[in-house]
């Protein structure tokens, strides 16, 4: 951390002038991240209806074919919400919704939120076993289904006994208003129905308190399956709060480029409620394409765009191009901007705000960059510690009478946030996991706080700046990996004992790759051609290990935790490695031993992994 990105009093208050304009805007937001009446009949459905009312004419959403008004979109949820409350979907119902980045997930998840049901977002990656156990741990009666994602989904229906076949919604692949398609037989085709109905706002839309759920978020667990997070529609107004008015300040002359899949809270929530409190349009494509990044800015005349960390790593690896110069995007949300690239970002492609937040699906405390500092992820009015942690234990220091020890300002620490009825904790539809996220008796007899599982320092003025993911997960390519599944993956290949799994970091690149560090039956040899066909076939790719070491003897905590603190610490590193490190290189079939040369190039950016 440099001591430049520390924020006393008297920097915070010299930056205070340039925001005065949008005291007003700043003060609304503030208003509806500190509600703490749960019955308060506020939802995603109330932010749609009043920005319709607001702004009728102005573009809500649009793709490369398609844009629709705000009065269009919502009237094409009201028809949909109609088709799904006929079938039986009501208050409480939870869909499971499978379509990938198109309109018509907009206006399903804004359909079910003006009836109160809830939408599982599920990974449209998902498949199998893992798709099958994300659909039976929410139990949806009902599901919406896109024509890209039906294979997928009828896979595994007959082992999801709460969906019947009556209560299947399927919605063609294509501009689902003018050419609904033809449903393959026992669908109910939601589209061709919906042009039947009535496209005036339902008397339940304003019905909808914040203490209802909203979305299931799928998150990655320690047990190598998926946790549901429980999105409520408070947790959802805070952020329109936080993100839409205080932080971004979107007006209906704005256009968000949204490329982040619609699963994630990144997209549902922050960026579609940035761009609902202030009549912005959401320009939605497919998949993220660095190459055709800025000239859908240029079609879009895009404004602001919703990122991760290493999305922008990737467009700052590509070599300039036209249309980059002199573009319209004047700011940006999303989170994992490293301080590393942060200024070379900024000042290559000319963007003037950063709103860098802080924020998880199960969590009750979020951070904004509301006053535009520099590598930060903000501020935040909730209650917050960041307290001492041993690496080694896995655990945070305790003072003599049992009660945790606060860091010093610049010193990393476990981010806590205190559970109160001001900041609830949601949790997961697994009240055991949910206990398991809390710690108690923290700084006093009887407190509850809610452990984010991430390293952060404090860096003054109740901003903090993150440091690191705890744990058995980490990061990489954007996407969380559980240490658990992968070594689950390895430890069924033959010949494979035992399988620690960890992430360590590589030069220039955002998050941490996979290392496996594995100890093989006596007498075998390391199959490096078969182990990576084996992985490539049961692991996505951003789960893989890149480089592989061998153990004689795995060390072990008293309760059987693997130690994974000294090969975090030794990484991939030749000198430090008793015996040989093996690398699977892009593009490769089989993993290599990684030779010194090589070893020097990925340090210094010349070689990817």
């Amino acid at each position: 951390m440099s001591q430049t990105d520390l924020i006393s009093p008297a920097r915070f208050l010299g930056q205070l002038p340039q925001h005065l304009p949008h005291v007003p805007r700043l003060l609304r937001g503030l208003y509806y991240t500190r509600i703490t009446n749960r019955d308060k009949k506020l939802s995603l459905a109330w932010a749609l209806e009043l920005c319709t009312e607001r702004f009728p004419t102005r573009p809500a959403v649009m793709d490369e074919q398609r844009t629709l008004s705000y009065a269009e979109f919502n009237a094409w949820a009201n028809r949909l919400a109609r088709v799904l409350q006929h079938d039986g979907v009501g208050h409480g119902s939870t869909v499971a919704v499978m379509l990938e980045n198109r309109l018509e997930i907009l206006a399903v998840l804004a359909a079910l939120a003006k009836l109160g049901a809830v939408g599982a977002l599920l990974n449209t990656t998902q498949r199998g076993n893992v798709l099958s156990h994300s659909l039976n741990l929410v139990k949806p009666s009902h599901c919406v289904v896109g024509e890209e994602l039906h294979n997928a989904f009828c896979e595994v229906h007959s082992g999801v006994p709460s969906i019947s076949a009556e209560h299947c919604h399927w919605l063609a692949d294509s501009d689902t208003l003018r050419a609904p398609g033809e449903a393959p037989q026992g669908w109910r085709n939601l589209a061709l129905l919906a042009r039947q109905e009535a496209d005036d706002n339902l008397a339940q839309s304003r019905q909808v308190r914040m203490k209802d759920a909203c979305f299931f978020i799928y998150t990655s667990g320690t047990t190598g399956l998926p946790k549901a997070s429980i999105m409520s529609h408070g947790k959802w107004i805070k952020a329109y709060g936080g993100f839409g008015y205080s932080g971004l300040g979107l007006t209906e002359q704005d256009v968000l480029y949204l490329t982040l899949p619609c699963y994630h809270n990144n997209a549902v929530t922050v960026c579609w409620s940035a761009a609902l409190a202030g009549g912005a349009a959401i320009a939605l494509r497919r998949k993220f394409s660095a190459r055709a990044f800025w000239k859908d800015v240029q079609f879009f005349q895009a404004t602001c765009f919703g990122y991760i960390g290493e999305l922008c790593r990737y467009l700052l690896n590509q070599p300039p191009c036209p249309e980059e110069r002199n573009n319209t995007l004047t700011c940006m949300i999303g989170n994992g901007l490293r301080p590393s690239i942060w200024s070379e970002f900024k000042e290559r492609f000319g963007i003037q705000r950063i709103t860098e937040f802080y924020a998880s699906s199960e969590g009750n405390i979020g951070f904004t960059n509301v006053f535009n500092f520099d590598n930060t992820v903000g501020f935040t009015p909730a209650t917050y510690a960041i307290v001492r942690y041993d690496l080694d234990r896995d655990a945070p220091l305790r003072d003599r009478k049992g009660f945790m020890l606060k860091a010093e300002k610049g010193e990393p620490g476990l981010l806590l946030s205190e559970i109160s009825k001001k900041w609830p904790f949601d949790g997961y539809t697994d009240p055991a996991k949910s206990e398991a996220a809390i710690f108690r008796n923290v700084f006093k007899k009887g407190d509850a706080w809610f452990n984010t599982g991430d390293l952060m320092r404090d860096i003054g003025c109740k901003h903090a700046q993150f440091v690191d993911r705890l744990g058995d997960t980490f990061r990489w390519h954007g996407e969380n990996v559980s240490t658990t599944e992968v070594e689950n993956v390895l430890a069924a290949f033959p010949g494979i004992e035992e399988a620690v799994v960890y992430g360590v970091e590589v030069p220039g690149a955002d998050g941490r790759c996979g290392m496996a560090a594995l100890r093989l039956n006596a007498g075998q040899p390391l199959n490096c051609t078969g182990l990576a066909s084996h992985l490539q076939e049961k692991l996505p790719s951003y789960a893989i290990p890149l480089f592989v070491r061998l153990l004689d003897e795995v060390e072990t905590t008293g309760t059987f935790k693997y130690k994974k603190t000294d090969l975090k610490r030794q990484a991939y590193d030749p000198a430090l490695v008793q015996g040989p490190v093996y690398v699977l290189l892009p593009d490769s079939e089989a993993y290599v031993v990684l030779q010194a040369e090589v070893y020097q190039a990925i340090q210094q950016g010349r070689q990817r992994v």
